[in-house]
């Protein structure tokens, strides 16, 4: 990995495709779980906390993906390494990786491999489902009673913990 922290002021969106795809002919091809219908491709990065959030599909997995766009409240994390990330729907692990296109960057991995997907469009479909709901606070945790109502109900304690990512997929589901 580089001493300097490659910072991005534009969408990262062509550089990560193109990283992906050089891996993908590099060290994929020929690989028994690749999804043949699947491309690779970027979806929705947008600005989250000064960085870049967005979703990146290849035939092989669906991750959530975090680009650095400020120095100043970026947190990195080595290789391989784990850090979490706190998102209104719950914290969530992103490894940390490094590509030569991109720079230093971390993910969070969706789905992997991508069997479960017949298109390109099903698996845009999901990755813009997740993203809305990786934002929104989970409806049982609106509805949760104040915490001092809560000590002696198992079912309530569930609520104060990190949803898993069972969960926040399902939720994502629900609302596609």
């Amino acid at each position: 990995m580089s001493a300097a922290l490659r910072l991005h002021d534009a969408d990262p969106s062509p550089l990560l495709e193109a990283a992906f795809r050089r891996i993908e002919a590099e060290t994929m091809a020929d690989v028994p779980i690749l999804n043949p219908v699947l491309n690779i491709e970027a979806i929705g990065f947008d600005r989250w906390q000064d960085h870049w959030l967005g979703i990146v599909i290849t035939p092989w997995f669906m991750n959530l993906v975090l680009v650095p766009g400020a120095i100043a409240s970026w947190q990195s994390v080595t290789p391989g390494q784990r850090l979490f990330r706190k998102f209104p729907s719950g914290d969530f692990a992103f490894l940390g990786s490094h590509e030569v296109e991109v720079g230093e960057f971390q993910s969070c991995s969706l789905f992997s491999p991508m069997a479960q997907f017949t298109d390109q469009d099903g698996a845009r479909a999901v990755a813009h489902a997740a993203l809305e709901a990786l934002q929104n606070v989970p409806a049982a945790a609106q509805a949760a009673p104040p915490a001092d109502e809560t000590l002696d109900d198992p079912r309530q304690a569930a609520l104060k913990r990190p949803m898993s990512k069972r969960e926040f997929l399902g939720s994502a589901f629900r609302r596609g």
